[in-house]
């Protein structure tokens, strides 16, 4: 519960930046491949959900090309503009900042291939009603990826056991209980697990 407190109350995005964009975070160090891996191709309609900064998103945005998009959403005012004022900053204007809610990533039905999430899952206070709102959100077939921290008694650090509330198991169970299901583990990170969902059944 209000894990989301701080970033709504109004965020210093050049902190978060130097937060999330510093050389030894997994995520940071291992940004294109993380794409790469993604399945994210050319000519693909992707939400960013949890852009946070915009790191992947622009990276997002150029692996689609002018032939797809990319909606980045978050639910902190201050990052969105300034995936908005970044985006342009680099031409990208194929990105598409979008402010979400706590309970829906407010997209349109059946208007993206992919959903991208990287290190948030353990933000939605209300999991289930975001992964409705993503499968809403996805066309048929369409995929969903979830990166997130590994949180294993006895091995974890003390951040991850106090600041993420369940591991992968559980996050794994919510996301079939809501017509997906998992396709694949992918073997890219240490720190994280990356996991691939296809939509399948109505939730």
């Amino acid at each position: 519960p209000d894990i989301n407190a701080p970033y709504l109350r109004g965020v210093d995005v050049d902190e978060w930046i130097e937060r999330f964009e510093a050389a030894g975070r997994e995520i940071y160090d291992l940004r294109d491949a993380i794409v790469v891996a993604a399945g994210i191709e050319p000519g693909m309609d992707v939400a960013d959900v949890g852009a946070g900064t915009g790191l992947l998103t622009v990276i997002i945005g150029e692996r689609v090309g002018p032939g797809g998009s990319v909606w980045a959403v978050d639910i902190v005012p201050e990052f969105v503009h300034h995936i908005r004022r970044r985006a342009d900053a680099q031409g990208l204007h194929n990105v598409h900042p979008h402010l979400g809610s706590e309970r829906s990533v407010k997209l349109p039905t059946n208007s993206v291939d992919l959903v991208f999430v990287c290190d948030t899952y353990h933000h939605f206070e209300y999991p289930l009603n975001m992964v409705d709102s993503i499968w809403r959100a996805l066309r048929d077939d369409g995929e969903l990826v979830v990166i997130d921290f590994r949180r294993v008694e006895g091995e974890s650090s003390d951040w991850v056991m106090g600041h993420v509330r369940a591991g992968q198991e559980v996050f794994t169970l919510e996301i079939e209980s809501m017509g997906f299901e998992l396709i694949e583990e992918i073997d890219l990170l240490e720190q994280n697990y990356m996991l691939r969902f296809r939509k399948t059944s109505a939730p």
